[in-house]
This record gives structure tokens, sequence and C-alpha cells, in this order.
């Protein structure tokens, strides 16, 4: 029975209708469908195109160093060389602990100006180039780039909009662990990755931790969060713990929590 469906599924993707609309979809998308893609971690395999980044594609990311440097630790750590520009906050401890091997990053904090210029030459010799735009991107410019990246088989990760995304990763409902009240340490931080990608209607979400307690990622079991408590007519609500909390957009794994901030977030 195997042997039939194995026969008859060869048969229909050497179908010449077939063939011919699979070449029309890859010369539209500029890439091969079934193009190689570089390891990413699994919790954020399961929710991109392919299984991980795919040579080639430009990928836009909201602007958090914990999803970046996420996304770097997979490729580093299969030997692929990666670049950061315009990203002078950086850290390389967090990127460490994160899982990015630091013999395989290069850094550029400061390109000027000429952002694009230098991020298509980086794009020439490192498989994985992650930018901060300086400033917005003519049409012609992206489009350039998008040929050289598909010349050279490279992966873009930029935080921010970008035109021609292979797919865009956004980043919701952040709760941090490892607080007391009022004292303690952020040990932890769980939040929803959101994947939109023109190659399927619905977006895929998973809900990890970026960072664990530890540093690393890891994918958390779906579950539906607790409904609020009413408040009673005249009673003030609390204020919400989430707005309370500093960002993390830096890559730091922990932070000193302070009551002070706290107070002057919720402002």
């Amino acid at each position: 029975m195997r042997a039939i469906v194995r026969t008859e599924t060869l048969r229909q993707e050497q179908d010449p209708d077939v063939l011919r609309l699979r070449a029309q979809l890859e010369r539209v998308q500029g890439r091969r469908l079934d193009a190689p893609v570089l390891p990413v971690h699994p919790a954020l395999a399961a929710l991109l195109p392919g299984g991980g980044l795919r040579q080639g594609a430009a990928y836009s990311l909201a602007p958090s160093a914990s999803l970046l440097l996420a996304l770097l630790a997979g490729p580093s750590q299969a030997g692929s060389w990666c670049g950061a520009i315009g990203m002078p906050e950086l850290g390389a401890e967090a990127a460490e602990r994160l899982g990015v091997d630091l013999s395989r990053l290069v850094l550029v904090p400061d390109p000027g100006a000429r952002w694009l210029a230098v991020t298509s030459t980086v794009s020439e010799v490192l498989p994985v180039v992650a930018v901060r735009p300086g400033s917005r991107a003519g049409a012609a410019e992206v489009s350039r780039l998008a040929a050289r990246l598909r010349d050279r088989g490279a992966v873009l990760l930029v935080q921010g909009p970008w035109p021609q995304a292979e797919a865009v990763l956004g980043l919701g409902d952040p709760e941090w662990s490892g607080l007391g009240r009022g004292h303690g340490y952020l040990a932890g931080r769980a939040l929803t990755v959101t994947v939109s990608s023109r190659r399927w209607p619905v977006p895929r979400s998973g809900r990890m931790l970026l960072p664990g307690a530890g540093g690393e990622i890891e994918a958390l079991p779906a579950e539906t969060r607790p409904a609020p408590r009413p408040v009673p007519v005249g009673e003030r609500a609390p204020a919400s713990s989430g707005s309370a909390l500093p960002r993390d957009e830096t890559g730091a794994a922990r932070e000193l929590f302070e009551p002070e901030r706290m107070l002057e977030a919720a402002g």
C-alpha cells in the first residue's frame, strides 16, 4: 500500500502542469520552495516557513535583542558566520547565554549613514546578517540587496519593517518571573512569538521562554490564561505588572528589580 501511495505521489510531482506551476512560483518568489534552510531552535523552527531561515531571504523582526540572538544561535552553532550591524548595545554575554557562538560573530556597531552599503558588502561574505536600519531604504536599494542575498544565499534579519520579507516575527504577552514583593531578580521571561508569512493565510504563534532562567530559550506548552478578576464599581483596578517591568531590549538575561522603576512606569 505504501509503495502505491509513493508511486502516485511521484507521478503527481512529475506532472507537467505541477512542474510548470512550481517553476512559476519559484520565479515570482525568487527562490526554490524546497531551498535549504539554516537551523534554528525547535521552538522557532515550528513557526518559521520551511522550519528554519531560508537562504536568500529577508526576515522582519520585532525590536528585541533576545529574539535576534535566539535566531543567530542555531546558524552560528552549525558553523555559519553571523554579523550584526548598527546595534552598539548588543551584549556578548547575553549572546553567549542564548547560544550564539561568539567566535563566529562579527559586530559593526556604528555603520553611519551608509548602513545599507555596509549591509550589502557584509552579505557578500557572511551567511547571516542582522541589521537595524538607520534610515528608510528606497525600493530600488531594497531590490538590489534582495538580488544580492539570493545570489549569495545569505539571510538578512532586519529589526523593524522590511519589504519583501519572507516572514514577520512579532512578540506579545510578556510575563517576567523570579520576583518577590518589591524585591528580587528577573529570572526569565515568557512571551508569545507570532510569525506571519505570505506562505500561509493564518499566522502561527507559540509560547516560549525568551530567555529562561539560565538564559536559554525553551518552548512552553499551550495553556489557557486565567480570566481577570472582575473589579467592583468604584474600586480602582490594580496596575498591570507587565507595564511596570523594564523591557528586555538589551538582551540581558537578569536585571535588578527596583520598586522605584515600577512606580515611575505605572505613573
